[in-house]
């Protein structure tokens, strides 16, 4: 393993756990945390922006992307992949009677998001 790879490992494992903590700090109200949970989630989106930019200098790459259209697309299409996998996740495990519309809507998220792929990766 590089060392590039062992410190996005060690990081984004940091920022990941962190984020997802203080979200579930913030919407379990049987924690009473909010402002807490707000807290450790900010600590952790900023370990996560901050092992972007350190992967990117120790790849020798600049820090920040030249938006082009395709940057933007592809964006654009990960925010509405993710927030239509969330919304079918919500359908199937908190609102009654959407179990079976949950499961597809969740299944569109995904598609979405597998499109992600070819679009950042390209077809060869």
């Amino acid at each position: 393993m590089t060392k590039k790879n062992f410190i996005t490992l060690i990081l984004s494992t940091i920022g990941g756990i962190l984020f997802a903590i203080g979200m579930c700090m913030c919407l379990v109200p049987e924690w009473n945390a909010f402002t807490q949970g707000v807290f450790v989630a900010v600590i952790g989106a900023v370990v996560l922006v901050a092992m972007v930019i350190i992967r990117r200098k120790m790849e020798g790459k600049p820090v920040v992307v030249k938006l082009s259209g395709k940057t933007i697309g592809g964006i654009l299409l990960g925010i509405v992949g993710t927030l239509t996998l969330g919304v079918g996740m919500c359908m199937v495990m908190v609102w009654e009677g959407l179990m079976i519309w949950g499961i597809i809507v969740g299944v569109v998220g995904i598609i979405l998001l597998l499109c992600l792929i070819p679009l950042c990766k390209g077809l060869k």
